[in-house]
């Protein structure tokens, strides 16, 4: 698999140590930089395990070069990589910095770390923040609400992921929208994995024609679309076209790799203000002003298992190229998916209600960077919107 630059350049350049000083005493995560997986106590021993906030013994109370699993008092890391007394002399390690990460040990083929707080580390939001320090709400497959049009053949249409319109999304504070397109002779229609059968099949251009709409009639407001993207880069160019008036708020993150992303305000002046992201590998579909995901942005597994029973809160990549914590010359967007397989009221309900939970206790330490789309399924439910300016409340430091 390909590395993208600013991964490559975090992982492969040389690391000079910039102090030879004690890691600071205090309780962390211990994430891998290449992989993102955090150490956890196996047993008598260790395992590199997907993060799991407090649920799977990866919270570590770190002292005097020791490391004292959280769960298990008294028992620290060996230099066999064994759980052992505290008291014995090879549980003391050395840890080197090396800029904000660090070494004093192998495990799994893995040297270089993150001491990552399991204490939200945390400042005011300022008054104009920058797009990777903001939070919207997202919608998970929003076309697929059941009042637009069909997403899917009439079975199962029943268990919708959204049960509210695109301009009703757009008025509850929905800022964020993920549309699957696939093609068909009538263009790019919006429909989960096959629109054969779809009833009342609805095209890109409808619902993007509508965020437009809305931004036109909204100055302050800022919007992101990402595309689960089946058509070709003609048929994607096409149907963009038809779009009256996008060409004035694309944004094509014109010099965010030198400078980071822009504040709100310079979004606002510039008007600006509309994202369009594709997860299709790049093939000439960015010269219509669409982003390639993968460069700009990082993102979790899709789900947290099926619609009903226990739920798997684990927050790791989606990519296995691109851990969570990648980071280069600009902090990359984060999307957490917060849903099911198969989306269910109840269970939404009690899952949206826990998105804060989430976000902070187990996603934020994961990727050392606060979730900047909060994606979802039946958004309605929960108090989503809770969550999301508890999340724009503050600025989330590693």
């Amino acid at each position: 698999m390909r590395y993208l630059p600013a991964v490559a350049a975090l992982l492969l350049l040389p690391l000079v140590p910039t102090t030879a000083n004690a890691a600071p005493a205090g309780t962390y995560y211990v994430t891998s930089v290449r992989t993102g997986l955090n150490i956890a106590q196996s047993g008598t021993g260790l395992a590199l395990h997907r993060p799991k906030g407090n649920e799977d013994h990866q919270q570590w109370k770190l002292q005097d070069g020791r490391f004292e699993n959280v769960d298990s008092p008294g028992q620290c890391i060996s230099r066999t990589l064994a759980m052992a007394p505290c008291s014995q002399g090879d549980t003391s390690h050395n840890p080197i910095q090396f800029g904000d990460q660090w070494e004093f040990f192998t495990l799994g083929g893995e040297s270089r770390w993150y001491l990552t707080p399991v204490g939200n580390r945390t400042e005011p939001m300022p008054a104009d923040p920058r797009l990777d320090q903001m939070t919207f709400l997202t919608t998970h497959n929003a076309y697929a609400n059941g009042v637009d049009g069909g997403f899917a053949p009439p079975f199962i249409n029943l268990a919708k992921n959204q049960t509210r319109g695109i301009v009703q999304q757009l008025n509850d504070g929905v800022r964020g929208f993920m549309l699957d397109i696939h093609q068909t002779p009538d263009g790019a229609i919006l429909c989960h994995n096959s629109c054969t059968l779809v009833s009342k099949p609805v095209a890109l251009n409808v619902d993007i024609q509508r965020i437009v709409d809305f931004l036109r009639g909204n100055r302050s407001e800022i919007i992101t679309v990402f595309l689960e993207d089946y058509v070709s880069a003609d048929v994607l160019r096409a149907e963009l076209r038809k779009v009256q008036g996008l060409g004035d708020l694309l944004y094509r993150a014109e010099g965010v790799q030198q400078n980071g992303w822009p504040t709100r305000s310079q979004m606002q002046a510039s008007n600006k203000r509309l994202l369009i992201f594709t997860d299709h590998g790049k093939d000439g579909r960015e010269d219509s002003g669409v982003l390639y995901q993968k460069d700009w942005t990082v993102e979790n597994h899709w789900s947290m298992g099926s619609g009903l029973g226990a739920s798997d809160w684990s927050c790791y990549s989606r990519w296995d190229e691109k851990p969570l914590t990648a980071t280069g010359s600009f902090q990359p967007l984060f999307v957490m998916n917060h849903f099911r397989d198969v989306p269910f009221t109840g269970t939404a309900t009690s899952d949206n209600g826990k998105l804060a939970n989430r976000a902070q206790q187990f996603c934020q330490p994961a990727a050392r960077k606060k979730p900047n789309y909060l994606s979802v399924d039946l958004y309605h439910l929960g108090n989503t919107q809770a969550t999301v300016t508890l999340l724009n409340s503050y600025v989330y430091r590693p």
